[in-house]
């Protein structure tokens, strides 16, 4: 049904996530993040949000990864038949892939980074969507995309693909968080969304505005042009 790949910059304190579904709304049913609490996707059969928002709040009040997945998906009667992966501040991650989620489903967890996913063609999908981020080149968020593009083409969702989504968090720039809700070639859309929201004007005022290592910025050199 999707896969997705969480990771982390720890020479920049930078977050990024995404995640490709056959299905539609990725971004708004896997990604969530901040800053202070790391990243989770929660996806699957029948994906549930709180797991990925309350695994945040637990990795924000100081839980590793690992003791924050268990305390969330254990007392839940649908663990079977969902998904978490989760990053925390410290780059530790751990991931759950419920046995109900579909043929192949799975994860791979490595010190910032953790790729999961389920109802894909091959597990193999898992390690070459981490090998294609580290191939690649370019920003984070160039570099997530690229790397669902590689997954996609070595087979990926067996569905084909709906929807996609990129979340990335930096301390020194606004949050990039870019959604396509549908689409028949979701991956090129979110391509083309992408380079329209890091080139041009649009890029150029997200300069302007606050950040997590400044909370109250506002360039008039870079609005009063704008």
């Amino acid at each position: 049904m999707t896969f997705s790949l969480l990771v982390r910059d720890p020479a920049t304190g930078a977050f990024g996530g995404a995640a490709a579904t056959g299905s539609l709304c990725v971004g708004g049913w896997v990604l969530r993040g901040n800053l202070g609490a790391g990243l989770s996707a929660s996806q699957g059969a029948a994906p549930s949000t709180f797991w990925g928002e309350d695994v945040l709040t637990r990795m924000a009040a100081g839980a590793v990864a690992e003791a924050a997945l268990a305390a969330v998906t254990a007392p839940d009667p649908g663990r079977d038949w969902r998904q978490l992966a989760c990053l925390d501040p410290l780059g530790r991650t751990a991931a759950h892939s419920g046995p109900q989620n579909g043929a192949a489903r799975g994860h791979v967890c490595q010190t910032n980074r953790v790729a999961s996913g389920n109802m894909l063609t091959s597990l193999d999908s898992l390690d070459g969507l981490l090998a294609a981020y580290e191939a690649a080149t370019g920003p984070m968020s160039a570099r997530l995309l690229a790397a669902l593009i590689a997954t996609q083409q070595d087979g990926g969702d067996q569905r084909g693909l709906k929807s996609a989504a990129l979340l990335v968090l930096h301390p020194d720039c606004p949050p990039l968080s870019l959604r396509v809700d549908w689409s028949p070639d979701p991956l090129a859309a979110l391509h083309d969304l992408h380079h329209r929201a890091t080139t041009g004007d649009y890029a150029k005022w997200t300069h302007a505005v606050p950040v997590e290592t400044d909370r109250h910025r506002a360039d008039p050199q870079i609005l009063d042009n704008d």
